[in-house]
């Protein structure tokens, strides 16, 4: 009830309250994330050599299972609502440190969708937060991948940026022969200064449901299983 008051306020309160896709040039930051996309693409690579260590998303959050099974979606989590997988960030050093420079970065993955993979349509937890997208692995033809957010569609590329509100109901396709790899990142939405702080409050007490702390805490077995822990502790995020 608390999280439909705030969608409601955001929703009326706001000028882009129920704008679907943004233009990326209106994030400042955004364009030195793209200048860094041969530094984050190289990371991924080293991490592609070892996919079959990479989780699939329903072992690290159950709730997906409705979206995926088997190794059909992958996603090696950097942070999770604020939390953060120091092994993976350890792991690759250079785009963890590209995310630091997000302002409200909330969450970030590497998000690996399997050859002709479909995820059904689905909406995202919360309309405090938006979904940014960076191509970083989109196979020819790139047409044959994409998303569709409240019927828009959008095609990824290689070192360009994707932002929209998750809150509205989205599907996203991977109708190529090889895997799409993107890197997926929450981010607190823009908002007025007495607004952002109810939001941030509201955020935050998402990141204390269950629905988080399991998700967290596979991601960090998972990533000591596969051997990478890294010297840095869990903890929270500093965004």
């Amino acid at each position: 009830m608390l999280r439909a008051a705030m969608e409601h306020l955001i929703t009326r309160c706001t000028a882009h309250g129920r704008q679907v896709f943004f233009d990326p040039a209106d994030f400042d930051w955004i364009a030195t994330i793209e200048s860094a996309y041969p530094v984050i693409r190289e990371e991924l690579d080293a991490v592609l050599r070892e996919r079959e260590h990479i989780p699939n998303l329903q072992d690290l959050s159950p709730d997906q299972a409705v979206l995926t099974q088997g190794e059909e979606w992958k996603s090696l989590i950097f942070h999770a609502y604020g939390r953060r997988v120091a092994a993976n960030c350890a792991r690759c050093p250079r785009t963890a440190e590209l995310l630091t420079r997000i302002p409200g970065m909330k969450s970030a993955m590497f998000s690996i969708l399997a050859p002709h993979k479909r995820l059904p349509e689905h909406r995202g937890p919360y309309k405090g937060v938006l979904r940014y997208h960076l191509g970083l692995k989109i196979p020819e033809p790139a047409e044959a991948s994409g998303i569709c957010v409240a019927g828009q569609t959008r095609h990824w590329a290689e070192g360009r940026s994707l932002v929209f509100d998750d809150s509205y109901l989205h599907e996203a396709w991977n109708g190529t022969d090889a895997h799409r790899v993107v890197l997926f990142v929450d981010l607190l939405r823009p908002l007025p200064v007495w607004l952002a702080l109810l939001n941030r409050a509201m955020v935050w007490r998402l990141s204390t449901t269950p629905f988080v702390a399991v998700m967290i805490t596979r991601a960090r077995a998972a990533a000591r299983r596969s051997g990478r822990a890294g010297p840095p502790a869990d903890g929270d995020s500093p965004a």
